[in-house]
């Protein structure tokens, strides 16, 4: 297990450990190696969130490509601390509707103020559809005092890294909006 993962297993399960009332499931869930098991989590009627919760996350980092849907409402539920761990499970699951996804949640104009994690998923993944994505949901926040500043910064952050240069005229617009100038002549300086 790499030290990102178990950070986000220990910080997940201590979540979830306390919304779950330290219940014997919970114990049990958490302890189980058998997939068939964390799967059945998934589709069983009358799970709480936190167990399917729990069981997403786990089958994602392991790859198993039933946890793609669970994780994919996960990351785009209103609460960041459900979107960051699925974001950190749909990266390694390995499955290739994972971009298209991200894709999806970030340019959705009614999900912008909830899209920074899909934006991070987005630069991790390094998919086709990721700078078309990035592009397109910075695009309408660059104006100074635009909304959702630190989305957009995301966006910024990660067409640098990504290092396309079809981000040129974004990251140039992003320069007029102050909190953003900073990242954007970096992200800019990267793509020349």
């Amino acid at each position: 297990m790499d030290s990102a993962r178990d950070e986000e297993l220990r910080s997940l399960t201590h979540r979830l450990r306390d919304e779950a009332g330290g219940s014997a499931e919970y114990e049990r869930l958490a302890a189980t190696e058998d997939r068939e098991v964390l799967a059945g989590v998934l589709t069983e009627a009358g799970r709480p969130l936190w167990a399917r919760e729990l069981a997403a996350f786990r089958l994602g980092c392991a790859g198993d490509r039933r946890a793609f849907e669970a994780l994919v409402l996960l990351l785009n539920h209103r609460d960041p601390e459900r979107c960051v761990p699925a974001a950190h499970a749909l990266a390694r699951l390995g499955d290739p509707r994972t971009a298209r996804a991200a894709a999806a949640l970030a340019t959705n104009p009614l999900r912008t103020a909830y899209a920074l994690q899909p934006v991070r998923l987005l630069t991790e993944l390094r998919a086709p559809e990721s700078v078309p994505a990035l592009i397109s949901t910075l695009a309408p926040l660059v104006a100074p005092g635009g909304p959702h500043p630190r989305v957009a910064l995301g966006c910024v952050e990660g067409l640098g890294l990504l290092g396309d240069r079809r981000a040129l005229p974004v990251l140039e617009a992003a320069l007029a909006r102050p909190e953003l100038h900073t990242a954007a002549a970096r992200a800019l300086r990267l793509l020349a």
